[in-house]
C-alpha cells in the first residue's frame, strides 16, 4: 500500500518520530567559524572510517563549507540546547560566545561536546533538495561520561534511564 503525503508538515512530523542526535558541522572561514546544526549525521563505514551528513541545498552556509577540505563534527551534549538553537540563527550569529577550537586542517570543534570528529570532505551526492556529504574520519575524541543531546518531535531532549538487556 502506498501512502500519499499531502503536506510537507505531515512528512516532517513523521520524520520527527525518529529521535536523532544533534551535531555542529563547522570549519574555519575567512572571518571565523562557519557551520550549521544537523540531525542527519550517521556512520557509513568503519573501514575506512566514513560518516555522512545531509545539508539542505538552500543552506546559506553550504557554499562556504564546500570550499573547505576539512570540517569538524561536534556531537552536542546534554545541556547544550541553547547552542543547538544558536546554530540555527543567521550565519554571522551562530558562533557568538561559543567556546571552540580549530585544528591545523581548519576543522572547528566545539568544547564540551559529547564527541568530536575531524573529517576530510570526500564527496557530495545530490539527493532531492539536499546534498549528502561523505566525510572521511581523520580523528575522533570521546568525552567519556557525557550524554548526547537528542532531537525528537521538533524538541531537544535528554536520554532517559537505560533499559537492561534481557
Amino acid at each position: 500500500m502506498t501512502v500519499v503525503i499531502s503536506e510537507v508538515r505531515d512528512l516532517r512530523r513523521a520524520f520527527g518520530a525518529f529521535p536523532t542526535g544533534v551535531v555542529a558541522v563547522a570549519a574555519l572561514g575567512p572571518r571565523g567559524p562557519i557551520g550549521i546544526a544537523a540531525s542527519s549525521f550517521t556512520s557509513v563505514s568503519l573501514a575506512p572510517p566514513i560518516v555522512s551528513v545531509n545539508i539542505a541545498r538552500a543552506s546559506k552556509t553550504l557554499p562556504a563549507l564546500r570550499e573547505r577540505s576539512h570540517w569538524g563534527v561536534s556531537v552536542l551534549a546534554e545541556g547544550q540546547e541553547v547552542l543547538g538553537r544558536q546554530l540555527s540563527l543567521e550565519p554571522d550569529q551562530r558562533f557568538a560566545g561559543v567556546d571552540w577550537q580549530v585544528t591545523e586542517s581548519g576543522a572547528v570543534l566545539l568544547r564540551g561536546a559529547a564527541a568530536t570528529f575531524t573529517v576530510r570532505v570526500d564527496s557530495f551526492v545530490s539527493a532531492g533538495d539536499h546534498e549528502i556529504a561523505l566525510l572521511h574520519v581523520e580523528d575522533v575524541q570521546l568525552n567519556a561520561g557525557t550524554s548526547p543531546l537528542v532531537f525528537h518531535a521538533s524538541r531537544f531532549r535528554q536520554l532517559g534511564i537505560a533499559s537492561r538487556a534481557d
